[in-house]
Order: structure tokens, then C-alpha cells, then sequence
């Protein structure tokens, strides 16, 4: 009797442990479920808490859920944490009377993101999270490490197939801190050449460019920046097939700039478009068509149609468009040549202007530049703005600024401080102007509805990188309860952009405050100095 006692009890003391330890583990994977979403429940607060800031009286817009009401906001530890109709308090108070409380804006489509000058041309236009994915950057560590703690906005890039290949044809390139668009303008310094754009690559030197690529997947690079357009006539489609499979092998997307710029055989823009879709239909990943205007103009409609297609055969594919009929690039560009951008763009030299001097270019000043200074940076005119309305406004496109850095006039190098004058420096009025330019189309040409405008700015771009490989977009785009703060608050009747061709860096107005993970950054309209909140936005390292 004692021995089947003490194996009852002993049973039953084991019972007991193992419902102890399923209860642990279920409280321990519970609580692992929330650290990892971060989000904070409505009912968890109430309105009696003191939040870190609070947001009052303001339109609060949500793509997500189509939330459209006038709410109070809460933010707490980075987060929204409340969101109601009753009376709030904090630490910290904005009346957003009279405007819109958006989610802070996410530009797909940056090459100013580390530029102390380009945060803050970015925060003015309320966008919290500009991204290098076009140009992307390599290696990628080394980009990342450089501004960790120094930034304003949220910042993230791509690993970029130019930078890979310029290493591996260039054994002489040293790169300053992997900003590959950054280290040309600094060619002096970085022995920076034309190999990446004129030189075909060996078999073995096309296995070395994306292995240099893979790596920078290993360490975070968000997917994979491919510009065959500025390689028209070196890059081989080994380099673009083999940039998809690493997406399709990494569950990430490559963003393109398409091969071909026009609307005439046999190199036309929706061409372009094509050859990295079947890589993409072949071999998995995404697909981010980056300014498709620019590339196939007049044949818009047609590669917008494609891309519907594709996505409803569930290739994660999405158009990005400007909203400008005008780009920015280097005079040397393929695509500038005079058989294609007159031939099949439709266009001649005086659509060219030289940005350092805001003059048109003539035949021989095309050919001086080329020749003496091909990266040099022009403006140059491509879509028409019956074709770029109908882009912008279509139900699946996503809006970016394609955002170059600007130059100084005064010494024609780049602009780079925090604290250079607005009006002492030229370059595309997209790069400050181009949020701003959509929610003034909004309102004066009633381009679309205004939750359609905010969401191609900030939700659906959001959920598609979310959607191939970016897991932190998950808490971005939206404003909702546990969502990260990053918001843009907007007067809708009078936000503005004002830089022009001529002033080209005027800051947008009508956004007078910017959150970035809970923290202001822009008050009153001024960027506030010495202020970083920003945080990488960063896949897991691969070891």
C-alpha cells in the first residue's frame, strides 16, 4: 500500500509539473507573440493615462481600416496606444484642429536618404521612411553601421547590383560608406569609373557581381536594386535573371529601374518591363517597377494592364510612379542618347537642362558633357501629364519621389550639411516637393480621393514590402492602436509644394508637424536639430 501510495503521489506530482511548464510555455510564447508585435490593446490604457505625447482634435485618416474621423491619438513608448473620443493628456500636446493625422510617409524610391540635407528636405515633406531600393548600396553593413544613431527618418536600402558591379570591374573603386549613387558624385575619392555602365561582365565576373549581391542580402539588405536602364548596353540578362532568383531564394523583391526608356521598337519601355517580369514569373520573388512612366510613356496603359495581369496570377509585382513628367539623371545615361530619347522618347535636346546651370542643353553642350562630365546631373523631360495622371491615379500603383541629392551652387559639390540654405542649391523639385505635390493635385484637380492618395504613400507600400521580406513594415503605414508613431499631420487646404525647377529644394508647407517613432521632429514647421529617432529598417542578418 505504501509503495502504490507514493506512486500515486508521485504521479501526480508529475502531472502537476507538466501542466506547470505547458502553462509557462504557453505564458512565455504569449508573451514572446506580443514583444514581437509590439502592440498595445485599446483596452489596456485608458483615457486617465499620461501619454508621452498626445494628438487632439485632428481628422485621423487609416488606409487600413478606412478609419476617417476626428480622434484623439496617445503615444506611448514609440507607439500609438490610444485612439478615441474621450479626453486625453500627456507629456507632450499638438492640436491638430483643421488637419489630417496621417501615417508618416514611405518613399519606395530614395538616393538621398543619408544625407543629413535629404532628411531633412524628406521631413518636411512628411515622409519618416525613405528607402534606397532602385540604386540599393554595398556592402551593406558598412551603410547601415554608418548611420545608426545619426538619423532623423527610419532609413533602409537594398543590395545593390551597381555597386557589386563596379567592385568586381573596378578593382581600384573604394567605396565611402556603400552609398553606390553617393561615391560617383565623390569620384576623386572612391577612383569611382564608368566600368559599371560600359563593361560586360565574364561569365566569372557575373557569378562574382551576385554573389557580392547575395551577401548583401545576408546582412539585411531589404531586396535587391537592379538599374539595367543606366546598363543598357553592358548589363547582361544573366545579371537580372540571377538578381530574381536570389529574390525568389530569399523571399525578398527586386526594385528596377527598367532596361529600355521609349515607345518605339525594338527597345521600348514596356519591353523592359517584360524581360524582368518573366524572370520574375519564372523564379519567384518580387518585383517593385520603379518611375514606369519615365520608361514606357505612351505605353503606360498597356504595362500597367500587364501588371494587373501578373498580379492576379499572384506574381507579387507593383508599379511606382513620380509625379513629375520630368526626371533627373546623368547626361551620359543610355536612354538620353539621341536615337533613343529622340527616336523613341519622342523628345530633343532643349527637353534637356543642365541642372548645375538650369540652361538647356544644345547638341554640342549634349556632347561636351558627355564626353568631359557624363555624370553630370540633367533634368530631362518623358511622360506626358495625360499618362502620368492616369498612372498616379490607378487603383494598384504606389506613389515615390525618386529623390536625388542636390548640388551647391556656389562649388558645384553636393549638399550634404544639415544646415545648407534651401535656396543655395539645385536639383529636381521631387526630391522635396513630391507628397506634398499629390495632396495639392488632390485638392485642386481632384486627382483622387484623399484616402486613396495617403494609402499609395503610405499603406500599400507598407504592405507590399511587408508582403516580400520586410517584416517591420508590418507596424508602419497605418495608424492604428500598436502601430509604430511615425506620423504626418497636414492642413488639407493648404499644404503646399513649392520647389520648383528654378528653386528646386524649397521645402513643402502645410505639414507642420512630422512624428517619427514618437518623438517630434518637425514642430511648427522647422525640422528640429539635433533630433534622431530614426531606426534601420533591416532584414535579419544571415550569418
Amino acid at each position: 500500500m505504501i509503495t502504490k501510495k507514493h506512486q500515486q503521489l508521485k504521479n501526480t506530482k508529475s502531472l502537476v509539473w507538466h501542466t506547470l511548464l505547458c502553462l509557462f510555455c504557453m505564458a512565455m510564447l504569449t508573451s514572446c507573440g506580443e514583444k514581437t508585435n509590439n502592440k498595445v490593446t485599446e483596452s489596456e490604457l485608458s483615457s486617465d493615462t499620461e501619454f508621452d505625447l498626445v494628438i487632439l482634435n485632428g481628422r485621423v485618416m487609416d488606409p487600413e481600416t478606412n478609419l476617417d474621423a476626428v480622434r484623439n491619438v496617445g503615444v506611448l513608448h514609440g507607439k500609438i496606444a490610444l485612439i478615441t473620443e474621450e479626453s486625453i493628456s500627456g507629456k507632450e500636446t499638438i492640436d491638430a484642429t483643421g488637419h489630417v493625422v496621417a501615417p508618416g510617409f514611405i518613399d519606395t524610391h530614395g538616393h538621398n536618404v543619408i544625407t543629413p540635407f535629404g532628411q531633412k528636405l524628406h521631413l518636411r515633406n512628411g515622409v519618416t521612411t525613405p528607402l534606397e531600393l532602385e540604386m540599393g548600396v554595398l556592402p551593406v553593413d558598412s551603410w547601415y553601421d554608418s548611420w545608426e544613431g545619426k538619423a532623423q527618418t527610419n532609413f533602409g536600402a537594398a543590395s545593390g547590383l551597381q555597386g557589386a558591379r563596379e567592385m568586381v570591374l573596378n578593382p581600384d573603386y573604394k567605396t565611402i560608406n556603400g552609398a553606390t549613387l553617393n561615391d560617383f558624385q565623390f569620384a576623386g575619392d572612391t577612383h569611382f569609373s564608368k566600368a559599371v555602365v560600359q563593361e560586360v561582365a565574364t561569365d566569372d565576373q557575373v557569378k562574382k557581381i551576385l554573389d557580392l549581391v547575395e551577401e548583401g542580402l545576408k546582412q539585411g539588405g531589404l531586396g535587391v536594386g537592379y538599374t539595367p536602364g543606366y546598363m543598357e548596353f553592358s548589363a547582361r540578362s544573366e545579371e537580372g535573371i540571377g538578381a530574381q532568383k536570389l529574390a525568389g531564394k530569399y523571399g525578398r523583391f527586386v526594385a528596377m529601374h527598367g532596361r529600355f526608356s521609349g515607345q518605339q521598337p525594338p527597345k521600348d519601355g514596356l519591353l523592359g518591363t517584360l524581360q524582368q517580369l518573366g524572370a520574375a514569373s519564372a523564379y519567384g520573388g518580387g518585383l517593385i517597377v520603379q518611375h514606369l512612366t519615365a520608361q514606357t510613356l505612351g505605353e503606360t496603359k498597356e504595362a500597367l494592364d500587364l501588371i494587373d495581369a501578373a498580379r492576379e496570377k499572384g506574381i507579387p509585382v507593383v508599379a511606382e510612379i513620380y509625379a513629375y513628367t520630368f526626371g533627373q539623371t546623368l547626361v551620359a545615361a543610355d536612354y538620353l542618347k539621341p536615337d533613343n530619347y529622340q527616336y523613341s522618347m519622342g523628345r530633343d535636346y532643349g527637353d534637356i537642362v543642365e541642372i548645375a546651370t538650369q540652361k538647356p542643353l544644345t547638341k554640342e553642350r549634349y556632347e561636351e558633357l558627355v564626353k568631359n562630365k557624363p555624370f553630370q546631373l540633367v533634368t530631362f523631360e518623358n511622360a506626358t501629364q495625360e499618362d502620368l495622371y492616369m498612372a498616379l491615379t490607378h487603383p494598384s500603383t504606389i506613389i515615390a519621389s525618386d529623390s536625388a541629392p542636390y548640388t551647391v551652387m556656389s562649388d558645384k559639390s553636393t549638399a550634404y550639411d544639415w544646415d545648407t540654405p534651401y535656396e543655395a542649391v539645385a536639383g529636381h523639385p521631387r526630391g522635396a516637393g513630391t507628397n506634398a505635390r499629390i495632396l495639392r493635385l488632390v485638392r485642386e484637380e481632384n486627382l483622387m480621393p484623399l484616402m486613396l492618395a495617403i494609402s499609395k504613400m503610405t499603406y500599400m507600400p507598407a504592405k507590399y514590402l511587408e508582403e516580400n521580406g520586410v517584416g517591420q513594415m508590418a507596424n508602419k503605414g497605418r495608424i492604428q492602436v500598436g502601430m509604430d508613431a511615425d506620423i504626418a499631420i497636414f492642413n488639407p487646404e493648404t499644404v503646399e509644394d513649392n520647389a520648383t525647377p528654378e528653386a528646386s529644394a524649397l521645402p513643402s508647407t502645410g505639414i507642420p508637424y512630422v512624428i517619427v517613432n514618437g518623438i517630434i521632429v518637425v514642430k511648427d514647421s522647422k525640422v528640429l536639430e539635433g533630433v534622431y529617432p530614426g531606426q534601420a529598417i533591416r532584414n535579419r542578418v544571415i550569418n
